[in-house]
């Protein structure tokens, strides 16, 4: 297993991991199978909690057809309680509302200093903002 970690591993490949991960099986004897460091399958765990599958993504360009930054909710594990779908369903749409509220907060700012950009006008024929040049 020494060159496991220079491999490239699809997304498929890394769900499949994760959702075996998830449904109980013993780590290290899952990367033995899959002849991967146990500390990859961790990371893939991380990254599927913290983004959804998004977040096990190779690194860099997407391949022709491959559609990122849709929000596609894992397929439930069979075994999966309707708990811990309806945990992690809060846990989807408390991630949503903080991205919202990033954005909210964000136009909020930018609103903020495009309304302080601007002068105040009175209306046609107001004094210049400096006085003209006596040349």
């Amino acid at each position: 297993m020494s060159g496991a970690s220079s491999r490239v591993f699809s997304r498929e490949f890394k769900l499949s991991a994760v959702h075996r991960m998830l449904a109980g099986e013993n780590v290290s004897a899952l990367a033995r199978e899959l002849e991967v460091l146990r500390k990859d399958l961790y990371k893939w765990r991380d990254n599927f909690r913290a983004r959804g599958p998004d977040g096990l993504r190779s690194r860099g360009r997407p391949r022709k057809g491959e559609v990122v930054g849709v929000a596609v909710a894992p397929a439930p594990l069979p075994e999966e309680s309707e708990l811990a779908g309806a945990r992690r369903r809060i846990g989807e749409l408390e991630r949503k509302i903080g991205q919202q509220q990033v954005e909210l907060d964000f136009f909020r700012q930018a609103l903020q200093q495009v309304k302080g950009e601007r002068r105040p006008s009175d209306g046609s024929g107001a004094t210049a903002s400096m006085p003209r040049s006596k040349r």
